[in-house]
């Protein structure tokens, strides 16, 4: 777990927490030693007593000095304890490891959408993470979509590729039961999103003009960490007028996000590009009415239960908004399927599946 950094690597964090802690419920019979690093806390591992803290003296905020730990005095800690297999969190894996690895790759956007990669990240995507994956066991992935890129750009990865899906929060599925009891009455549409280029959330700010030209009386509320587009999606607020209308709250606790869950009357997902698509999931998991771009990834999460639209065309997404947010039939039809289909992604099945996989790897090596 070397790569987290709370609050500041989004999605990715909310998976490997929530996975760690479905694994102590769905395994006792390993032991399992979390490595984590100095801006990680010991929340991080499960109160079980076969799971076991290995705080690291590396930070992450700077990305070369954890790479540099990952690739040599981890490898001392490794060897130290006899670990049967090595799981990596996040995309990289330390490359002289002897013992078997299993590592996530949540996208490959650096090769399949290589715009949105910022000039000086593309050589260390380029060098680590190929090399990563062919030194690893296994790679997870979040989705089917993920996958194919996967097969597309690794193909020589293909038979060692497992699918372990997001779940999905318990506190999620208490909004929805106070959305039911007490249907919020702001007019509010929620966004949750990181403010990074892909995400789209200029045409996301030029859509919500053109819906505010019929219903003023809403706002629009954005909660994620303030990425690589956050100055200028500022500027943009500015020039459309929409500083009384639209907030950027950044990063913010579990807690806060579910009050913003039960208070809002939609939510829209305006990507061009995702792994797997967190949000969609939780959004559909809360009973809230959603719009999202038409994308694979987010119709592999939503099927028939959240209304479409072309991520490119802020008129289509100005009507998606007008219809999760007026259209009664629709939005009673989209809260009952998608809090049904929501119930298929459960952290249970995922850390199951993970568990089978670690045992397979050591069947193997014994």
């Amino acid at each position: 777990m070397l790569f987290l950094l709370p609050g500041g690597v989004g999605g990715t964090e909310i998976y490997m927490r929530s996975l760690i802690s479905a694994l102590a419920g769905a395994d006792s019979r390993n032991d399992y030693f979390i490595f984590r690093n100095a801006e990680t806390g010991p929340d991080i591992v499960p109160e079980a007593p076969n799971f076991h803290d290995r705080p690291q003296p590396v930070h992450a905020a700077s990305r070369p000095a954890r790479i540099a730990f990952e690739q040599t005095r981890l490898l001392i800690d490794v060897e130290r304890l006899k670990l049967d297999i090595v799981f990596n969190g996040g995309f990289t894996a330390p490359l002289l490891c002897r013992a078997p690895m299993v590592t996530v790759f949540y996208d490959l956007q650096y090769r399949s959408h290589p715009q949105y990669a910022r000039w000086f990240d593309r050589p260390f995507w380029n060098l680590l993470l190929p090399a990563s994956a062919r030194r690893s066991r296994h790679i997870v992935t979040l989705s089917d979509s993920a996958k194919r890129d996967l097969t597309r750009f690794y193909p020589w990865a293909e038979d060692r590729i497992v699918l372990v899906p997001h779940g999905t929060e318990r506190g999620f599925q208490n909004v929805a039961a106070r959305r039911e009891a007490r249907p919020p009455s702001k007019p509010m549409i929620l966004s949750v999103s990181t403010l990074h280029p892909h995400k789209n959330i200029d045409t996301l700010l030029r859509a919500f003009v053109r819906f505010r030209e019929r219903r003023p009386e809403y706002r629009l509320v954005i909660c994620g960490l303030k990425g690589f587009e956050t100055e200028r999606l500022l500027r943009l607020r500015a020039q459309l007028q929409l500083e009384g209308d639209v907030d950027f709250t950044g990063w913010i606790p579990r807690a806060d996000l579910y009050e913003r869950f039960a208070q809002t009357r939609a939510f829209v997902y305006p990507s061009r590009f995702e792994g797997f698509g967190i949000p969609v999931l939780e959004a559909l998991t809360a009973g809230v009415p959603t719009a999202c771009s038409d994308i694979p990834p987010l119709r592999e999460i939503a099927g028939d239960c959240a209304r479409y639209f072309d991520p490119n065309d802020d008129r289509a997404m100005a009507a998606a908004l007008e219809n999760v947010t007026q259209d009664e039939a629709l939005r009673h039809h989209l809260i009952r399927a998608g809090r049904d289909r929501s119930s298929m992604f459960t952290w249970d099945k995922g850390a199951r599946r993970l568990r089978d996989v670690f045992e397979r790897v050591a069947a193997r090596e014994a």
